[in-house]
């Protein structure tokens, strides 16, 4: 792990000034950065690329992020900043494809992608590509350019299927992608040290992989109380409110949740409340999980008990991560897992499943929970411990609130990723310099 620089945005910047015309791309080909967060395949990729964008341009970067185009309706160039905007290449048809669908559209996307930089007279010198489709895409691109290539997985073929019961057609390809790009990119960024882990133990011993976790903006969260957010969306203030906010996806253990309410010590003796916020869309996958859900729901006799406000806009999140007792990430598995340190950063203490980044992100016993995923006694369990307690809810949410602030700030994030792309930059430079001058060297004994 690359030790974090020990900068200030103001600092850093400083350092930016004679690079504020370094452009670089970040390639996120299903996960629009310009997307409201919640609808179909938005979630955690679409946070990450948009922060980590805006708060590079914020230090002087020229940041550029591409995705795939999938309405007419939807504009090619969206400026976020002076600094910073995405921009949507066709690939395939102009309409929303699913994620494990999309491989065959690729070399449209690189096609497309190559006629923006001709067209704009540069060429991206790195680019920071999300996820494996887009990872295809860097490949091509360094190849076919020599751009420097820094990819973030956001989640593992190799974890992932071994998770689902029924494995797609594109898994084999997947797989032999990311092992690829883990061996060929100049650096792969980790989110914690069990992605890491994951990475060497599943996918190859070979290439540079550094640590960076995700981030969260904590002026964004944190600055509103309980009683004044329950008073905002109207929640009884007596209530015991646990929450979850996500996308509707099996993967994501919703079905746990449930459950383990279900089978609280607190149901009927206390004023318990769930609340699962999240998009959906009618006949896509979400749409079906969302009603699959509701009917577990209605079987279990929580109908009244159970809140769904559909997606929660990024203005009014706040409000929900403060307005609750606890904050419930059930998922199969996660690299990192967003949710958690949005609410650790409103104060909110959080019960996850003890995989993946979620390892990470929550200290077990100081600012949450952890629960064997898809174990509904422990759950239930975990979530009681804390209902149970008021004074414990408090001491693990301010311990939350700390653990954010000292490791998980987007502007930390973009200051140790910008030191990364200056030092893979300038390795570049220097081969440049060496070539040219061994050149010369050889073209001076050849004269002589």
């Amino acid at each position: 792990m690359q030790p974090a620089p020990n900068l200030s945005t103001r600092t850093h910047q400083q350092t930016m000034n004679s690079k504020t015309e370094q452009r670089i791309a970040l390639i996120s080909v299903h996960g629009d950065p310009a997307v409201e967060i919640g609808k179909e395949e938005a979630g955690g990729q679409n946070v990450y690329v948009r922060q980590v964008g805006e708060a590079l341009a914020n230090l002087g970067w020229q940041v550029d992020m591409f995705t795939r185009k999938v309405s007419a309706e939807q504009q090619t160039i969206v400026q976020h900043s002076p600094n910073c905007r995405t921009i949507r290449l066709e690939a395939g048809a102009v309409e929303f494809v699913p994620r494990d669908n999309l491989f065959g559209n690729l070399p449209e996307f690189v096609d497309n992608f190559l006629e923006f930089q001709q067209k704009n007279g540069f060429v991206y010198p790195l680019v920071h590509t999300n996820y494996w489709l887009s990872s295809w895409v860097g490949m091509q691109l360094k190849e076919m350019q020599g751009s420097k290539q820094v990819h973030t997985y956001h989640s593992l073929g190799a974890v992932k299927y071994n998770t689902v019961d029924t494995i797609p057609l594109i898994a084999s390809t997947r797989l032999a992608v990311e092992k690829q790009v883990l061996e060929t990119a100049e650096r792969i960024v980790a989110t914690s040290p069990q992605e890491k882990e994951h990475m060497r133990s599943l996918v190859s011993t070979k290439g540079n992989i550094d640590i960076i976790p995700c981030g969260t903006n904590i002026t964004q969260f944190g600055r509103i109380d309980r009683q004044a957010a329950r008073t905002e969306l109207g929640i009884d203030p007596e209530a015991k409110l646990v929450l979850y906010v996500g996308r509707f996806d099996p993967r994501k253990g919703i079905e746990t949740l449930v459950r383990a309410v279900g089978e609280s010590q607190l149901r009927g003796s206390q004023n318990l409340h769930l609340m699962i916020g999240g998009g959906s869309r009618p006949g896509q996958s979400d749409g079906i999980e969302r009603d699959r859900i509701e009917n577990i729901v209605a079987e279990l006799g929580m109908s009244d008990m159970t809140t769904f406000p559909g997606r929660i806009s990024q203005d009014v999140l706040p409000y929900y991560y403060a307005a609750a007792d606890v904050c419930v990430v059930p998922s199969h598995y996660e690299p990192f897992g967003l949710v958690a340190i949005e609410a650790m950063a409103s104060r909110t203490p959080v019960v996850a499943s003890d995989v993946g980044g979620l390892q990470f992100t929550v200290v077990s016993e100081e600012t949450g929970l952890l629960a064997p995923p898809q174990d509904v006694a422990a759950f239930s369990g975990a979530i009681d411990r804390i209902l149970s307690s008021s004074q414990w809810r408090d001491k693990l949410g301010e311990a939350a609130r700390k653990r954010v602030e000292t490791k998980f700030s987007w502007e930390g994030v973009a200051c140790e990723l910008s030191q990364l792309y200056i030092q893979l930059l300038n390795e570049k430079a220097e081969k440049t310099q060496s070539e040219i001058s061994e050149q010369m060297q050889k073209e001076v004994m050849l004269a002589s």
